[in-house]
Order: C-alpha cells, then structure tokens, then sequence
C-alpha cells in the first residue's frame, strides 16, 4: 500500500495529460527525470513530464511529503524498469513497488501514459477499498460480541443517540473505556462512507448481521459485502444499484447470488 498519496496525485493529473509531454530515448531516463522532479519539488519539470495543466488538477500543497520521503528513499534503496515489449514499469524499493502509471514507446520516445495509469490507480483504490470494508465488518462483528457482554443484547444501532449508549459507538471522556466500535464509522460529513463504502446494521435471526456496499460503485469499490454473527463474510456484485439493492435488505440473506469470501 505504499506511495498510496502519490498514486492519488497521479489520478488526479488524467485530465491534463495530453498536452506537451517529454519523450525519452530510455524508459530509465523518464523515470530518473520523474524522481528528480518529485525530489526537486520542481513545477516547471512536473509539467513537462506530465502536462501542462497538471497544477489545475492537483495543487503543490495537496502532495503528501510523508509519501514523497518513502518514495525517495525506495528509489535509493532499489529501483529498475520492468519491460514488456512497449510498456514499461518502474519498481521501487526492496519490495519492488511499482508505480502505477507506465512508460509507453511512440515514435518520439518513452513516456508516462496517465490514461492507462489512470485505470490502474482505481483498480489498486478499489482493491484497497474492498479489503478494508472486510477488515471493518470482521471488527463489527468483534464490537456486536462487545456490546452483549455489556448489555446482554446486540446493538440496533451503529452509532449511538447523543448522550446515550444504545449503539456500538459513542464519544468518551479522557480515561473513560472506548466503546465497543471506534470512531471511523462516524464520518464527520454524512454520507462521506468509509474507505469508499456505506454500512447498514441488518436484522437476523441468528444474532446480528452487517451489510457494506461502495459509496460510488465502480469508483470507490465494485463488490458489496455482507457478514454474519459467525463471522463468514459473503460478496455479491450488485451493479450500479448497489446502493439502492443494499438499503432494500430487510434481513440476512446470502440467496440468491452471494457467495462466500475465502477467509
């Protein structure tokens, strides 16, 4: 997951990227001349290598310098170019990180191809996102486990009524014990999601049950999920209604069409 901020600057670069970029008569050349600009924090070279709009995409102060360091030091630590045929990669560090826009051979030389890197950044985003929905329905399941042996009962609730203590979550004072579920299914903006995805607590007759599905489908994720109180997650590609097929759940069903997530 490293060098993710850098990724994200890349994405937002694609609608600049037809106009004026740098060849090169190596693939090694435009890599070198990419870290040297990134290293550099030099403009001018950004948009020669990658377009003349880019600073209307992506403004300099929304570059994460954390990223920029581990990106740097990776390149010290190891990089190469990975070839095949008219395309190349660059990868980065001792776990060969590889950036995800590529290198293209035209008639003038090698250069960045932001349309394809584009396509590769939301398919990375994506996976991401889909892990990490999982990840938060495995600790839903830990926090309903929680709840009950509090209260001897599960949670209706995802967040809790101000001032109360009915749902998995609820603000606490400094030396109070956390609640059973953290923070981050609480966005501060509504409907903002987590990790590109929405959660809906489901009724089930056997516990309780969880249903997650992508904010923006095909976008922030493609695959919704669903969970039950045994832990076992199941996924099922709802199409581009998944939201309104997520919120149509009356109950934990995996029929038709779920299928089980090996674990």
């Amino acid at each position: 997951m490293k060098n993710k901020p850098i990724a994200g600057m890349l994405l937002l670069m694609v609608s600049s990227f037809a106009v004026a970029q740098a060849h090169f008569p190596t693939p090694d050349g435009a890599a070198s001349a990419l870290t040297k600009a990134i290293s550099a924090q030099d403009q001018r070279a950004m948009q020669d290598l990658l377009g003349d709009n880019w600073q209307d995409a992506l403004p300099p102060e929304g570059i994460d310098p954390d990223a920029v360091d581990r990106f740097l030091r990776d390149w010290q630590v190891k990089h190469e170019i990975v070839l095949d045929g008219d395309v190349a990669h660059l990868a980065v560090g001792s776990s060969g990180w590889q950036l995800p826009v590529p290198l293209v051979k035209t008639a003038e030389g090698w250069r960045f191809d932001m349309k394809a890197g584009a396509e590769e950044i939301q398919t990375r985003e994506i996976g991401r996102n889909e892990l990490a929905a999982m990840e938060a329905l495995h600790a839903y399941v830990d926090a309903q486990q929680s709840y009950y042996a509090l209260n001897h009962r599960y949670a209706q609730n995802i967040v809790s009524t101000p001032g109360k203590k009915d749902g998995l979550y609820w603000p606490t004072a400094p030396g109070e014990a956390p609640s059973p579920l953290g923070p981050a299914f609480n966005p501060p903006q509504p409907g903002e999601g987590y990790h590109g995805y929405h959660f809906r607590i489901l009724p089930a007759q056997d516990g309780f049950a969880m249903v997650a599905w992508p904010v923006s489908y095909g976008k922030t994720g493609i695959m919704s999920f669903i969970i039950d109180s045994h832990d076992k997650v199941y996924q099922r590609n709802l199409g581009a209604d998944s939201q309104q097929q997520a919120q149509a759940l009356s109950a934990f069903s995996t029929e038709p069409g779920w299928q089980p997530v090996a674990q």
